[in-house]
């Protein structure tokens, strides 16, 4: 098959998840930070940002359609696991879908990660993704959601949320202090993606720094 014909197949496939996501921020446009799904490039940035490669547990919010989860099942190493939590029962379905024993996708909320992580046997992630959008949830929901992340992340492990709007900074500048922010600017919209290490908040730091 050649390059025009295999990009003429893969063309209505790309259309309609796009489509699907488009209706889906329509339905919930609260739960979902983008009217399009993320691109090649904001995803690679994700995955290298959160060390995905050397990670044995990783977490991911909000996965969507799955673009990013399958990223980070590609960069995993064999005997990682990925916990998916997916809160709109649509997406849920979508990345209950892929198959790969690494995986488990769980539909339900960010704010009870430490239960839902002892529910699957998991061990403390070092790496904890997030693609809920901060900006459209109230400051105590996304206050909840950061101090359960900060609270089962190992020490040293990484936050890493790529978002539109700078709540999230705001957000865990109390719990996890002192950011890094990457700017991703092939993507539309141009996104955010800011991390954090634990063990290096402490509360104090509002200072940021802007990498390239």
């Amino acid at each position: 098959m050649n390059l025009r014909k295999a990009n003429s197949n893969m063309l209505p496939k790309v259309m309609n998840g796009c489509l699907f996501f488009f209706q889906e921020f329509l339905k919930h446009p609260f739960q979902i930070g983008s009217v399009i799904p993320s691109s090649q490039a904001l995803i690679r940035r994700v995955v290298e940002t959160a060390r995905v490669n050397e990670a044995n547990t990783i977490v991911e919010l909000g996965p969507g359609t799955g673009c990013t989860t399958k990223a980070i099942l590609e960069h995993m190493k064999p005997d990682a696991r990925l916990l998916s939590i997916e809160i709109n029962p649509n997406f849920y379905s979508i990345i209950s879908q892929i198959s790969d024993e690494r995986l488990i996708a769980h539909l339900g909320d960010a704010r009870k990660l430490k239960a839902i992580l002892n529910e699957h046997n998991l061990d403390a992630p070092e790496a904890v993704i997030s693609g809920i959008p901060f900006s459209t949830m109230s400051d105590e929901c996304g206050s909840q959601i950061i101090k359960a992340i900060h609270e089962v992340l190992v020490p040293g492990g990484r936050f890493v949320a790529y978002q539109l709007s700078k709540k999230v900074i705001d957000l865990c500048s109390p719990v996890m202090g002192q950011e890094k922010v990457q700017l991703e600017f092939f993507n539309i919209p141009p996104m955010r993606v800011c991390y954090w290490e634990k063990g290096n908040g402490n509360g104090t730091g509002h200072k940021r720094h802007y990498c390239a």
